[in-house]
């Protein structure tokens, strides 16, 4: 049982995705911003659960997860979403299969849009993008990275823009149907929590109708606290979770130097990580 004064971050990535820290030093970094509980939520993988596992410190609850690549296919184009899964069976075989599966998408993608730069000039390796990623699943922070080593942008977010990776070299990805996802989720132990679903500033948001009918199909829960919410649209999904009868969740979305936001910039009310963890498999606690 959490203490009532616990501070829980559920949304944090590591070099087994997109994140700048091991996931060894991003638990021993979450023991250092004061967390009584921290999340690993890289993409599409659980590459980084058992290295976070063992370097645990004493006093830090670690809840072993991932960040799920969704399309809702009700719209034209697809919209694209996030899933947040946690404490679900890794060896659960077709959510493994599906990961696996985006994986591969992921790393096809990043390959054809250094293809689409090089042939218009702009000089970033494969090889070099493979190598920042250092066996992590690939995404575009490491083709903005590759960008900024070239001089071309100067920040990450300069690399989102749309003259570079947020539109002119910007690829779609095969991504795991939402309504299925949430079914895998589920049937491997799982609780599903629709990440930042109201971030109007990453682009498209999805209507709440959407998110009424995944509740119905197993939904658990929204993540409302988050740095691309601004104030309304926070208040609005915890008035939408609280007509569904859904957990609110608040986390950091920490990057390392990828983003500026800190870990435990925002974090989850106790009361709703006992019920997460009420649904999955138990977290890993360390004395």
């Amino acid at each position: 049982m959490a203490p009532p004064t616990a501070r829980i971050d559920l949304h944090t990535h590591s070099t087994a995705s997109d994140g700048t820290l091991s996931p060894a030093e991003l638990v021993r970094s979450a023991a250092g911003a004061g967390l009584d509980v921290v999340a690993i939520t890289d993409h599409d993988t659980t590459a980084g659960w058992a290295p976070a596992v063992a370097a645990l410190p004493a006093g830090l609850s670690l809840v072993r997860g991932a960040e799920l690549s969704c399309r809702w296919h009700g719209e034209v184009p697809a919209a694209p979403l996030h899933l947040l899964a946690y404490l679900f069976d890794p060896a659960e075989p077709e959510l493994s299969a599906e990961l696996a599966r985006v994986r591969a998408a992921r790393l096809t993608r990043a390959e054809r849009t250094v293809e689409l730069l090089r042939a218009d000039g702009v000089e970033v390796s494969w090889a070099e993008v493979l190598a920042g990623a250092a066996g992590g699943t690939v995404g575009r922070p490491h083709l903005a990275q590759a960008l900024i080593r070239a001089g071309l942008v100067a920040t990450t977010t300069e690399a989102f823009g749309a003259r570079w990776l947020g539109e002119r070299y910007r690829l779609p990805k095969e991504d795991i149907d939402v309504f299925r996802a949430v079914a895998l989720v589920r049937a491997a132990g799982g609780v599903p929590v629709f990440a930042h679903p109201r971030a109007t500033r990453r682009g498209r948001t999805v209507p709440d109708t959407l998110i009424a009918e995944l509740a119905a199909a197993g939904l658990a829960g929204l993540e409302a606290d988050h740095e691309d919410h601004s104030p309304a649209e926070r208040a609005h999904v915890r008035g939408l979770a609280a007509e569904l009868g859904l957990l609110v969740t608040g986390a950091s979305d920490f990057h390392g130097t990828h983003k500026t936001v800190r870990l435990g910039a925002f974090t989850t009310d106790p009361q709703a990580y006992e019920r997460i963890v009420a649904d999955g498999v138990t977290p890993v606690a360390s004395g």
